[in-house]
C-alpha cells in the first residue's frame, strides 16, 4: 500500500516546498503533476519559479483536467508523485464542466483509486474557506467546492499536514 499525503494551507504558506520535501524523501525519479495553466504573465512567472526550484530530478507532467488518468498512467514509474495543486484542478474542472456535482464525482473517483496506487502520492491543496465570505456566487461555489473536495481527499489520505508561515502541523497520520 502506498502513502497518501495531503498538504493544505493558505496562499504563500509554504505548502509546495513542504510537499516537495516530503516527496524528495522517497528518492528519485520523481513525478510532478502540474494542474495550473499559464493564462497570463504572472501565472507563467509562478510556474517558471516552481520549475527552477524543483530542478532536474522531477519529471513534470502538465495536466489541467485528467488528473486521475495521469496518476494511474504513471503509477509504478516514479518513487513518488506530487500533484500541485488540487485547487487549480478543481477550478479547471468547474470552468470546463460548470457542474459542481460532476467535479465532486471526479474528486471522489480520485480518492477511490489513491489507496490502490503502488506509488506514494503527495497532494497540495489550498485552504480557501478561512477568509471572508466571497461577494459573488461563483466564488462562493468554488470556496464550498474546495472545502468539500479537501474533506474527501483528507479522508482518503494517510497523512494530512497544514502549512502556515512556512511551518507545518500534522493533522492526521
Amino acid at each position: 500500500m502506498s502513502r497518501i499525503v495531503l498538504v493544505t494551507g493558505g496562499a504563500r504558506s509554504g505548502k509546495s516546498s513542504l510537499a516537495e520535501g516530503m516527496a524528495l524523501a522517497y528518492g528519485d525519479p520523481l513525478g510532478y503533476v502540474a494542474t495550473g495553466r499559464a493564462g497570463d504573465g504572472e501565472m507563467a512567472e509562478r510556474i517558471a519559479r516552481h520549475r527552477q526550484r524543483r530542478g532536474s530530478m522531477w519529471q513534470t507532467m502538465e495536466e489541467p483536467l485528467l488528473l486521475k488518468e495521469v496518476i494511474i498512467g504513471h503509477d509504478g514509474y516514479f518513487r513518488a508523485i506530487l500533484v500541485d495543486c488540487i485547487t487549480l484542478w478543481l477550478s479547471n474542472l468547474l470552468f470546463a464542466h460548470n457542474d459542481r456535482g460532476r467535479v465532486l464525482n471526479e474528486v471522489s473517483e480520485l480518492a477511490d483509486v489513491m489507496p490502490n496506487l503502488a506509488t506514494p502520492l503527495v497532494l497540495v491543496t489550498n485552504e480557501v474557506g478561512a477568509g471572508i465570505v466571497p461577494e459573488n456566487a461563483l466564488a462562493r461555489t468554488f470556496r464550498d467546492l474546495a472545502g468539500e473536495a479537501n474533506q474527501i481527499l483528507a479522508s482518503a489520505a494517510d497523512e494530512v499536514h497544514v502549512a502556515m508561515c512556512g511551518l507545518s502541523l500534522k493533522l492526521k497520520g
